[in-house]
């Protein structure tokens, strides 16, 4: 579980943020503790401000959020055990306390606000290394519950701050085709055509275009800005692409090739991005619907579960308090030690019948729970797919004004093919030798 606690004034802006459901599918004041007011969170905070009035701290609260693991079904004991634990850890038992718990796109978390005042001495709490303990708080609970501790706390140095993706989709796209293919195109280009205009379509007709090149006469042009020889492509000689091309000193340089290619592409790659924010905007407002019907639906399901527990509550209450004898009877009853016995039992029923509601409440919300991640995982990967062709298309993008520069689209992809093929081969090399070092070798 990932704590974050920092030291705040200002108790009325806390409030709203806490207590907004715009932003939050759910929100559920679960504890206030300490306080006067036992019913708003917003008059609580306040309170808790009034209270540091009168000495000159800034910084009267405490506020800490408290992040389960993706995935993993945490219960509100569970968070109650984390926030006694926190608590303990950073010297505020006894201080006053608000929860609340907050849930968005199929998860839960809460929050814990406690008041730095001391209001006997009238003092406040001082708060050294607070992140450092929550930190051990975080790896206790992790270890508690059994849940996989993320690399970064385990060894700060494996922390990934930005953790972008790599580039595959763009290597995948590489001119690294099956050069037996690309010479039989390239043959059935040139045999098929009997003069430089039907060779040039022929040829575009695949992909590649027409240009002057330095030294090896004629050249084709593919869409990444490789260069392809059209003799030793096609297989035959200088003379005959000389005969079959008299004007080939006409035909644009690789470098104009290269950027008349990279404008056409950049025109179609915008053209794409369009494609993919169209496709976007036209799912997204379904899920969404879907998203805020079942908000609406669980929030229902919520208040009535409330009412029912509540109207119960009330019903149980009154028939323990009808069990407690009254007048000349109550009176003998307490010199009996009858009273006694049957407060006892009231007590006990009270903590069981409050165990019972909470647990139909764990068991509501973690119903609704899943279902919400059902759905925020068809959100998710829309939002996922989207950003990704999205990256993809940035990347072709740039890849195309290194070709208007006077690169192939495939030059930086092929530089980083060999570094890591050679580091590849070193590794391997490495390996052998190691072997080979480490008993004799049988081999003649």
């Amino acid at each position: 579980m990932i704590l974050k606690g920092s030291q705040r004034g200002n108790a009325a802006k806390l409030a709203r943020h806490l207590m907004n459901v715009q932003d939050n599918e759910h929100v559920e004041l679960h504890e206030l503790r300490g306080f006067i007011s036992d019913e708003q969170l917003l008059d609580a905070l306040l309170e808790a401000q009034a209270v540091a009035k009168g000495t000159r701290c800034q910084q009267h609260l405490f506020s800490l959020s408290l992040n389960p693991p993706e995935g993993e079904r945490v219960d509100v004991a569970t968070f109650e055990s984390a926030i006694e634990l926190a608590e303990q850890k950073l010297g505020l038992d006894g201080h006053p306390r608000a929860i609340v718990f907050h849930e968005k796109e199929g998860r839960r978390h809460a929050h814990a606000v406690w008041s730095r005042i001391d209001a006997e001495t009238m003092t406040a709490k001082n708060m050294p290394f607070f992140k450092r303990r929550l930190m051990e708080v975080s790896k206790e609970l992790y270890l508690q519950n059994g849940w996989e501790m993320p690399k970064g706390m385990i060894d700060q140095s494996l922390r990934n701050p930005l953790n972008f993706t790599r580039a595959e989709w763009q290597q995948a796209k590489r001119a690294l085709g099956d050069p037996q293919l690309i010479k039989a195109m390239f043959k059935q280009a040139w045999q098929s055509s009997d003069n430089a205009e039907t060779l040039k379509a022929a040829l575009e007709e695949k992909g590649f275009y027409l240009a002057r090149g330095d030294r090896r006469g004629v050249v084709a042009v593919d869409y990444q800005g490789e260069i392809y020889a059209l003799a030793r492509w096609s297989g035959v000689k200088s003379k005959d692409v000389s005969a079959r091309m008299p004007d080939a000193d006409k035909l644009p340089s690789v470098q104009e090739r290269r950027t008349e290619i990279a404008k056409r592409m950049g025109e179609r790659l915008s053209k794409y991005t369009l494609e993919v924010n169209q496709a976007y905007f036209k799912q997204h407002p379904t899920l969404e619907f879907k998203r805020t019907q079942a908000v609406e639906r669980h929030r229902a399901e919520r208040k009535v579960l409330d009412e029912m527990q509540r109207a119960r509550w009330d019903k149980e209450t009154a028939a323990r308090a009808a069990r407690l004898p009254t007048g000349v009877g109550g009176l003998w009853s307490r010199i009996t030690g009858k009273y006694s016995k049957i407060r006892t039992q009231n007590e006990m029923e009270t903590w069981q019948c409050y165990m019972r509601d909470q647990a139909e409440r764990d068991n509501l919300v973690a119903r609704q729970l899943d279902e919400r991640q059902q759905l925020q995982r068809a959100i998710k990967q829309m939002r996922e797919k989207r950003s990704k062709d999205i990256a993809d298309l940035h990347l072709e993008a740039s890849a195309y004004l290194m070709m208007e520069r006077g690169h192939a689209a495939t030059a930086k992809v092929h530089e980083d093919l060999g570094k890591q093929s050679e580091t590849q081969q070193n590794k391997k090399s490495r390996e052998r030798d190691h072997s080979r070092g480490s008993g004799p070798d049988f081999n003649p």
